[in-house]
């Protein structure tokens, strides 16, 4: 496979994964998950529970969209450093 068929997928793979992460929020939205977390907060603080549901809504999709960004990587053989790499490499390595 040429190096530009390569990048093109990766490129349309991590379109994809974006997309994902959108239908993901508008699905949260939709079934009331970040309502309901602001009903359970004050008025004075409905934005500080907004921001922390969607906080806690978008983890898993970005969890998700993380293992199959590396997976796509791998069967496309894109090389590249990830800044996780160096934050847990051992001393020496």
């Amino acid at each position: 496979m040429s190096d530009s068929r390569r990048k093109l997928l990766h490129h349309l793979a991590v379109a994809g994964g974006f997309m994902f992460l959108i239908l993901w929020f508008y699905f949260g939205r939709k079934t009331g998950f970040l309502d309901w977390a602001v009903s359970l907060a004050p008025a004075s603080h409905a934005g500080a529970a907004l921001t922390l549901a969607i906080m806690i809504m978008m983890v898993p999709a970005f969890l998700i969209w993380k293992y199959i960004n590396r997976l796509v990587e791998k069967k496309l053989d894109i090389r590249g450093r990830y800044y996780e790499d160096d934050v847990y490499k051992k001393p020496g390595e």
